[in-house]
């Protein structure tokens, strides 16, 4: 073969692997995933409450689960696991049903939250990493297999441990758990506070193999964000978790961030025209019954709906 002719074939080639690559990176931060928390506010409000698309991947997200006791003035208890969500309406008959009706749906638990009982503040405060990661790994599979979940979501949000130690916890339980087959995957759900950031950017450097979703929490910037500065709030989360799946957020009761009305699927339409909406979650869905999951049906509506 003439070896002009080699070199044009070998240059095709190139062209075509490096194109096959960037359909691939996109492909892994582009998905239809919408996630929801439940559970946390004791309204009431049940999964069947809550609108189901069939052609998304649905997460429902149970807050929370706490290390911490059960007393009127609860402690920490390095590791031990309680329920704190709302189990009257969301009991594992519940999951059970939910998951039968809809096989797009799967259920998570999320570690931590920011306050327990009166607004008491929840810390990370493990005594050890090894007593932490023994007694988490004993509680949570109990509590997992008792409700038939099948994910972790971390939200941790005060530390009373440095940065090395979360990470080695969280990666530690997360690592356990799937290992062991009860967990098939974990999300974390950091905002933008420096501390925050810096325990959960240790955690991703470290063990971000491990971790499938970031839940960021982009309604804990100011109301009244705009589109334009979402989208760079975005970009620099993905330069934070760079190769993580990042997920648009909004609370439900408008208090912070990009609201709905105010163009918040503008900025997921953006995002996703150009390949890097790793799906939107909410908080919460106790909020969103009063408005009748209207923004719920819209997220499901735009993520079902072909690029």
């Amino acid at each position: 073969m003439d070896s002009s002719k080699v070199f044009i074939s070998l240059f095709t080639l190139i062209k075509v692997i490096i194109c096959l690559c960037s359909i691939q990176a996109v492909s892994a931060s582009q998905s239809n995933l919408f996630r929801e928390y439940i559970g946390a506010e004791f309204k009431n409000v049940k999964f069947s409450d809550v609108p189901v698309y069939s052609n998304v991947d649905f997460h429902f997200i149970l807050s929370f689960a706490i290390d911490y006791g059960t007393s009127s003035s609860p402690s920490p208890t390095d590791g031990n696991f309680n329920v704190f969500w709302d189990t009257d309406n969301l009991s594992p008959d519940d999951v059970s049903a939910i998951k039968s009706q809809h096989p797009n749906v799967k259920v998570a638990l999320s570690l931590g939250g920011a306050t327990i009982g009166d607004g008491q503040h929840v810390y990370f405060q493990p005594s050890s990493v090894d007593s932490w990661v023994s007694n988490a790994v004993s509680s949570l599979t109990d509590i997992i297999q008792k409700y038939h979940l099948d994910g972790i979501d971390i939200d941790y949000e005060q530390f009373h441990a440095d940065p090395d130690t979360f990470s080695q916890c969280i990666g530690k339980l997360t690592s356990t758990l799937k290992k062991n087959g009860v967990i098939s995957f974990a999300s974390i759900a950091p905002f933008d506070d420096d501390d925050v950031q810096s325990h959960y950017q240790a955690l991703w450097n470290s063990h971000g193999q491990l971790i499938d979703y970031v839940n960021f929490q982009f309604y804990a910037y100011a109301r009244g964000t705009t589109v334009d500065q979402f989208m760079d709030y975005f970009a620099q989360q993905r330069r934070n978790y760079n190769g993580g799946k990042i997920l648009a957020s909004f609370i439900s009761d408008g208090s912070g961030g990009l609201a709905p009305q105010d163009g918040f699927f503008t900025a997921c339409t953006r995002l996703r025209s150009e390949g890097q909406l790793g799906g939107i979650f909410v908080w919460c869905a106790d909020d969103s019954k009063a408005e009748d999951f209207q923004y719920e049906k819209q997220s499901q509506a735009l993520l079902a709906t072909p690029r």
